[in-house]
């Protein structure tokens, strides 16, 4: 009984506490009316790590490797296997493994001076956009760039490119090569399709789906040649890591 009676004035003790130790935080954080530099900081993670997703696409060789994967699954003529969920997390760990000397440089330029507070915001921004910066002019196509330049009305003068004609153009530039590699793949699957429809024909068995007697040929075929990992290591190189 006599536990009870501690553990209830326990609880009743914290609960009465929790406010005013709440106050007291708050005071502290919001003294002299403004935000403390740790707290700019956190708003500034939860916002970079809630637009994560859109920034892989924008400024990474995500779509890239989503394509090609996509494309390569088509072929086969697969329409579940491998699910999404396979095939986007391989095309996450292969961006990363490409990515990792950009975020890399990134976070040792930029972002963790700024949290040491050796810099500004401004800076910290700046320095953690050049890398990718040198990584998108490296693959971003010039055609892509001038198109753009031409429809927005803003040439582009001198060597660094504007962030707003760079990113559009990059991920252009990447959608264009992955549709390249992409029919580069296509085009064994679809000789296999053409000589089984042949053969069939021939054979006056028009009636069987061809694409249904060609699938365990594509899939004898893929599986000799070691396709997913030749072709993952085909666009891994393709950005010389």
């Amino acid at each position: 009984m006599k536990f009870a009676i501690v553990c209830f004035l326990g609880v009743l003790l914290a609960l009465t506490a929790g406010p005013a130790a709440a106050q007291a935080e708050t005071a502290d954080v919001f003294a002299d009316g403004a935000l403390s530099a740790r707290v700019i900081q956190l708003f500034m993670l939860v916002t970079v790590l809630s637009l994560a997703p859109g920034i892989a696409m924008m400024v990474t060789c995500l779509p890239f490797m989503i394509i090609v994967f996509s494309i390569l699954r088509q072929a086969i003529g697969l329409q579940q296997s491998p699910p999404n969920m396979l095939i986007m997390s391989l095309a996450l760990f292969l961006t990363y493994f490409v990515m990792e000397p950009v975020f890399v440089e990134a976070w040792g330029n930029g972002i963790q001076p700024l949290l040491d507070g050796n810099i500004t915001e401004g800076q910290a921004f700046e320095r953690t956009v050049d890398p990718f910066r040198i990584f998108m002019e490296g693959r971003v196509s010039p055609i892509a760039i001038e198109r753009l330049s031409e429809a927005t009305a803003r040439p582009v003068d001198g060597d660094e490119i504007p962030l707003s004609i760079l990113v559009p153009a990059f991920m252009l530039s990447e959608i264009q090569h992955a549709f390249q590699i992409g029919f580069v793949i296509f085009l064994p699957f679809l000789v296999i399709d053409l000589i089984v429809a042949s053969v069939l024909m021939a054979m006056g068995m028009m009636m069987v789906p061809p694409a249904l007697v060609a699938l365990p040929f594509k899939l004898a075929f893929f599986v000799l040649a070691n396709g997913w990992v030749e072709i993952a290591g085909a666009v891994v190189k393709g950005y010389g890591t």
